[in-house]
C-alpha cells in the first residue's frame, strides 16, 4: 500500500499542500473549519507525519535527551518523571539513556542523541571529565547537568547541596546519641557520594569522633546487603552504633542484613539513615529516616532552565542549588 502524502491529504480536504503543512506543524493560524477538514482527511487517509524529514528541515528534533546514572534507581526515575512533566508542557518528547555509571556507555548515548538532533541534553555525568559535554554545548546544543555541579567546566547545572545533606545526616545521628557512626557509599569517584561523605566527616570531626568509610562498589540494595554483612560480622567492640548510607538503596540493603542475620534492634542497637527519600523509604520493615532530595523538582527545573536559556540565547551559565531536607522516621533514635 502506497504511503499517504501531504498532497493526498490536501486533495481530499480541498486545500493547498501548504495549508496541510501549517495544520500538521502548527506553524500558522488556520481557521477552525479548515483545520477540521484537514484533520478529518488525515484521519480518513491514515496520514502519518514524516518527523524525520521535518527534523532535517528545521535542524532540530522536538526532543530532549536525558542520561542518568541508573534508571532503575527510584531517585532517577523521579528525576525523569519531573523532566517528562516539563517536556509535556513544552510540547517536547523525552529520550532516556541509562549510563550505568559507565563513561563509555554514556558517551554512546551522547553521540546517539546528537545524531537525533535533540533540542538539548540533560545529563548526570558518570566521570570527572566533562570536556565532551562542554564541547557539545559550545557547538550549539544546550547542556544541563542534573544532580551534579559543573566545577571548572562552562556548563549550567541543577543540583542539591550534598555537603549540607551529609552534615544534616550526621548531626541527626549525633543528636540521637551516636558516638561510633560509619559511612557506607561508593564509589567515591561519584562527586555526589564524595560530597555526602565530606559533609558528614566534617560534622563528625567537629564532634570529636571518627567516621570510618565502608566503600561500596555500587549504589544498590545488593551492594548494601554485602556491606551490611561485613558490618554485622565485626566483633561487638568494633561494631558501629549508627550507619549513614549514601543513598536509600544501600540503606535498605544494610537493614536487610541486620534483620536477616542478627538479633540487633533498629534503631536501639544500630541506627540507619539513608539519602534521597525514595517512595518506599516509608514502607521498609523499619521506616527509613532519609535526607530528601527534591527529585521531581530537579527534573522539572532542569528542563525549564535549559529551555529558557535556549530561548534567550544566553551566554552566561546558570547554577541552581537546592537545600535537602531531613525526614525522620523509626530507623533512627529520637532526639
Amino acid at each position: 500500500m502506497a504511503k499517504v502524502s501531504m498532497r493526498d491529504v490536501a486533495s481530499r480536504a480541498g486545500v493547498s499542500v501548504g495549508t496541510v503543512s501549517h495544520v500538521v506543524n502548527g506553524s500558522s493560524k488556520v481557521s477552525e473549519a479548515t483545520m477540521l477538514k484537514v484533520n478529518d482527511a488525515i484521519e480518513e487517509l491514515g496520514f502519518v507525519r514524516n518527523a524525520a524529514a521535518r527534523q532535517l528541515r528545521s535542524g532540530r528534533s522536538s526532543s530532549l535527551g536525558l542520561v542518568v546514572l541508573d534508571a532503575s534507581n527510584p531517585f532517577f526515575a523521579s528525576v525523569a518523571h519531573g523532566a517528562l512533566e516539563a517536556c509535556d508542557v513544552a510540547g517536547l518528547s523525552l529520550l532516556l539513556g541509562d549510563s550505568g555509571t559507565d563513561e563509555a556507555r554514556e558517551s554512546k548515548y551522547l553521540d546517539l542523541f546528537a545524531e537525533q538532533r535533540v533540542n538539548g541534553l540533560l545529563v548526570t555525568p558518570s566521570g570527572a571529565d566533562l570536556s565532551k559535554l562542554e564541547s557539545i554545548a559550545s557547538k550549539g546544543t544546550p547542556v544541563m547537568l542534573v544532580d551534579r555541579a559543573p566545577g571548572d567546566f562552562a556548563l549550567s547545572s541543577v543540583t542539591v547541596d550534598n555537603v549540607a545533606g551529609g552534615r544534616m545526616a550526621l548531626d541527626h545521628l549525633i543528636a540521637g546519641g551516636s558516638s561510633a557512626p560509619i559511612f557506607v557509599g561508593g564509589p567515591l569517584s561519584l562527586p555526589q557520594v564524595a560530597d555526602r561523605y565530606a559533609g558528614a566527616r566534617d560534622r563528625a570531626r567537629e564532634a570529636g569522633i571518627e567516621l570510618p568509610l565502608f566503600e561500596s562498589s555500587e549504589m544498590t540494595i545488593l551492594a548494601g546487603r554485602d556491606v551490611g554483612e561485613r558490618i554485622v560480622s565485626l566483633p561487638e567492640a568494633q561494631r558501629p552504633d549508627a550507619v549513614f548510607c549514601a543513598n536509600d538503596l544501600l540503606a535498605v540493603g544494610v537493614m536487610q542484613a541486620v534483620i536477616m542475620f542478627t538479633e540487633l534492634r533498629i534503631p536501639d542497637d544500630l541506627a540507619i539513615i539513608g539519602y534521597d527519600d525514595i517512595d518506599y523509604a516509608l514502607s521498609t520493615i523499619v521506616p527509613l529516616t532519609s535526607v530528601r532530595q527534591p527529585a521531581g523538582l530537579l527534573g522539572r527545573t532542569a528542563v525549564e532552565t535549559l529551555l529558557a536559556e535556549n530561548e534567550s540565547s544566553a551566554t552566561a551559565h546558570c547554577d541552581q542549588m537546592f537545600t535537602p531536607e531531613l525526614v525522620i522516621r523509626e530507623s533512627t533514635r529520637p532526639v
